[in-house]
């Protein structure tokens, strides 16, 4: 099985396998229909919401009060707008619908349909009555419909299955939502529909469902309807999980025997055109008129080819100087809380190792990455915001064009939004793309977006070494490098994939199909849930990972003790219990690794301070900041609690009088961090999701000869140019 049909299979086993006795439910519709908000509403739970395709990737089981029956399982299933599948991703709906491979059958589907998009989202709904499905349909969004809104009693009476309008956001039609599964759970609603396929189709329909596996059998319509869907949906070119080869063998003669006929067309055609002819009986006795021109015209404007690419920065710009000048008060707040905390540390214990782990280990390392994490907060708010509101799908529908010229899908631009919180989910979401070509490019560029591990490095570069003045008067230049350094990495990430496209992994192009849902008033409670959720990924990871490799950087930096000769008359007590003075460090194995690789690291500007935390933050970028706090925690033996590690940044001065850190060394760092593979959790991802270490590693290889070659020409021409 695949990685993500297991994602189904193990939800289904673990989660079903403890109340097999509980009917089950699943939840199926199109992207932007509301499905994983009516999903919360039903069960109470508070899954991830998102405004566009590719968000769900994960099937989530809840449990479903009804009303006087009892209590059932509710599953959401991924978005699809059919159920023809070619990735494996896709087949999750298929299965789920109708308990293949090692899934349970259902009990019932409730299919969430758009009201403003009816007869596109009843294509769904189609496919499931025709594969005899039982079905309650939900009319969602019922809100945002045409005037006159569609009718649920006509809606039912064309498929001949309970329909509901519901309006998910306000929680309207819930009661009578959850009275008709209760229902049609006792009643096993089948519909049936007569749909006038061609009779060429229906011949070749009937040859390929003699070569359906036995366990697939049932009778002439459910038959022929798999037929239908294994017509559309296997290929030479497909990635589809339990298919048996006789059935390929079948579907692939009668594409040959089909000769210039477009089984695929013929098959979409008569269905929408089935669709068409009936769609005036759904409403009310007048034509529906357009319902969104709101959001129509918002829409001229925001997706201008040059003004929208205007406003986008606009909102970029205003959105990272908010981070600095909203967060600082939050960060200097946390910033005094972990010093009183490690002068406390320090003046209750006795001098010694353990002493000097807490509070040089522990507080000093971690403290100076929870430090920024009200920043980190205020971009997930941010985020959720524009995510919420619809506008990050104009955003991708912006960006295709200009990554359809460069080789990537226009799909990729999701896992690529996703990249600015973490490498790791966007790689996930990779899945929902079709081809195993555009995810493995996506997955291979995704890693240059600027994520959240990324922003600590930056602000504390940024706030260090830039002061916090006015270009031309009114441009902030703080947050201007800020929005600099993500415009970089989006523009390094698109030239990636122009070359790799061109070259390591070349293919065919394929169009974006993308919905962009009516812009909306965010979600309070769904926007604060994500961003709970990611900072307390951040939060764990700096409790474990971080904090375990902050330990080992501190042991790095602080043995060998120094023997006392080597202390200066006046420290020999100090420097028995803290390798205090900068020899000390440098005679640590940490200071003699860093002292190794300097020669290396000089033409990019670095000195050995840097290099010990560049090491450190190959096991994650957030290391970085640590580290150097560890540096200059473990040095600070005449100050009796350490400054800020942005103080001493700014402050450090060479043999010479001169400072150590420039503005353009700062420069050569963060160009450096924003194109290296410094994420361990990363490369393993990659690794699971093409079962390959060639991946990785070449991601590991290009990224790092990238990020060297560019500091260098960086640092290098600044020099030369007097900087």
């Amino acid at each position: 099985m695949t990685a993500a049909a297991d994602l189904v299979d193990v939800a289904t086993t673990s989660e079903l396998g403890r109340a097999a006795e509980a009917p089950l439910v699943v939840l199926v519709g199109n992207p932007n229909v509301g499905k994983t908000t009516l999903f919360n509403c039903l069960t109470g739970e508070n899954a991830r919401v998102s405004n566009y395709p590719g968000a769900t990737v994960e099937q989530r089981i809840g449990r479903l009060r009804i009303d006087g029956a009892g209590e059932a399982k509710l599953a959401d299933v991924p978005g699809a707008y059919s159920l023809s599948a070619r990735s494996a991703e896709e087949q999750i709906a298929i299965n789920a619908v109708l308990g293949l491979g090692r899934n349970r059958a259902p009990d019932l589907v409730v299919a969430v349909v758009d009201s403003g998009q009816l007869v596109r989202n009843l294509y769904l709904v189609l496919q499931l009555v025709e594969l005899q499905a039982p079905v309650v349909i939900a009319l969602n969004m019922i809100d945002e419909a045409a005037v006159p809104p569609p009718r649920p009693e006509a809606v039912s009476q064309l498929f001949g299955v309970p329909c509901v309008a519901t309006d998910a956001r306000r929680g309207r039609g819930l009661s009578e939502l959850r009275r008709a599964i209760g229902e049609a759970l006792a009643e096993r609603p089948r519909g049936r529909i007569a749909v006038p396929y061609p009779q060429s189709l229906r011949r070749d329909a009937d040859r390929v469902a003699d070569a359906l596996p036995r366990a697939w059998r049932s009778n002439v319509e459910r038959d022929r309807a798999l037929a239908l869907w294994a017509l559309a949906s296997i290929g030479g070119d497909d990635e589809l999980d339990g298919i048996e080869p006789a059935l390929r063998e079948r579907v692939a003669d009668v594409h040959a025997a089909a000769g210039e006929r477009d089984l695929d067309y013929e098959i979409i055609a008569t269905r929408y055109a089935w669709l068409d002819g009936h769609a005036a009986a759904l409403y009310g006795s007048s034509e529906p008129t357009p319902g969104r021109s709101a959001t129509d015209r918002i829409d001229r404007l925001l997706l201008h080819p040059v003004l929208g690419f205007g406003l986008f920065v606009v909102v970029m710009l205003a959105l990272f100087q908010a981070l600095f000048t909203w967060s600082d008060p939050a960060i200097g707040l946390v910033e005094d809380v972990f010093s009183a905390l490690a002068k406390l540390v320090r003046h209750t214990l006795p001098e010694g190792m353990l002493r000097d782990l807490l509070t040089d280990g522990v507080i000093g390392g971690v403290g100076n990455v929870l430090v920024f994490l009200p920043q980190i907060l205020l971009l997930f708010l941010f985020i959720g915001l524009l995510e919420d509101s619809g506008y990050m799908a104009r955003v991708a529908f912006l960006m295709d064009r200009v990554m359809r010229a460069l080789g990537l899908h226009g799909r990729a631009f999701v896992p690529m939004l996703s990249g600015f919180a973490c490498a790791v989910p966007a790689i996930l979401a990779t899945r929902t793309m079709e081809r195993q070509r555009d995810r493995l490019l996506t997955m291979l560029v995704v890693p240059l977006m600027t994520c959240s591990a990324r922003l600590p490095v930056y602000t504390l570069i940024i706030a260090a070494l830039f002061p916090p003045s006015m270009l031309f008067g009114w441009l902030p230049v703080q947050g201007l490098l800020m929005v600099a350094m993500y415009v970089f990495s989006m523009t390094v990430t698109l030239l990636a994939a122009a070359v790799l496209s061109r070259t390591v992994l070349r293919g065919k192009r394929v169009p974006l199909i993308l919905e962009l849902p009516p812009y909306r008033l965010p979600s309070v409670r769904g926007v604060l849930k994500m961003m709970w959720e990611r900072s307390t990924v951040f939060l764990r990871e700096a409790g474990t990972m971080i904090l375990a490799c902050t330990i080992a950087l501190w042991a790095l930096l602080y043995f060998p003790r120094p023997a006392p000769s080597d202390a200066s008359p006046g420290h020999a007590t100090a420097a028995m219990t803290v390798p205090a003075r900068p020899s000390a460090i440098e005679q640590s194995f940490g200071g003699r690794l860093g002292k190794a690789i300097e020669p290396a690291i000089s033409p990019l500007g670095f000195d050995w301070r840097i290099g010990i935390g560049i090491i450190g933050a190959f096991s994650a970028r957030e290391v970085f900041v640590s580290t150097m706090g560890l540096v200059y925690g473990i040095g600070d033996v005449d100050e009796k609690e350490p400054a800020a590690l942005r103080e001493r940044i700014r402050t450090e001065r060479g043999p010479q009088g001169g400072p150590v850190y420039t503005p353009l060394v700062g420069l050569s760092l963060m160009i450096f961090f924003a194109l290296a593979c410094q994420c361990m959790s990363t490369l393993a991802v990659v690794r699971r999701e093409t079962k390959s270490l060639r991946w990785p590693a070449f991601l590991f290889a290009y990224m790092t000869a990238l990020a060297y070659v560019a500091s260098l020409a960086v640092y290098q021409l600044g020099s030369l140019l007097g900087f």
